[in-house]
């Protein structure tokens, strides 16, 4: 059974999400073209950003129901990025609090996409 690698998310411009994601990342995208940008992850998963408007077959675009999440060590890794993206100008969804599966907060890209930041409670 085939198993996922690519998380593609739809972006306005390709080009300057991947500033964004590789701040966030802390990487160099390994491609940056005007329509599509990917970068390398670990354990061979890869996230593209697409524009929205040259995706075929197009797809209707109405935010983002998704998110992709961020697990880190601990509480205080949770409180250094939520200071370092609302610094960075992503929009802060959810400031940092304790849910069911651990710490955590919600960011937003300039598309929408949903990024969750948690460290797993003991």
């Amino acid at each position: 059974m085939p198993t996922p690698h690519y998380t593609i998310l739809y972006v306005a411009d390709p080009v300057a999400s991947a500033r964004l994601y590789g701040g966030l990342l802390d990487a160099d995208a390994i491609d940056i073209q005007p329509t599509f940008s990917l970068f390398a992850l670990e354990g061979g998963r890869m996230l593209g950003l697409w524009a929205r408007d040259s995706v075929k077959p197009a797809a209707p675009f109405q935010g983002s129901a998704s998110e992709l999440a961020f697990r880190v060590n601990d509480a205080a890794q949770v409180d250094a990025l939520h200071a370092d993206w609302r610094e960075r100008g992503l929009a802060i969804l959810q400031d940092p609090q304790m849910l069911d599966f651990g710490y955590t907060f919600t960011a937003a890209d300039p598309d929408g996409h949903r990024l969750r930041v948690f460290a797993r409670g003991e």
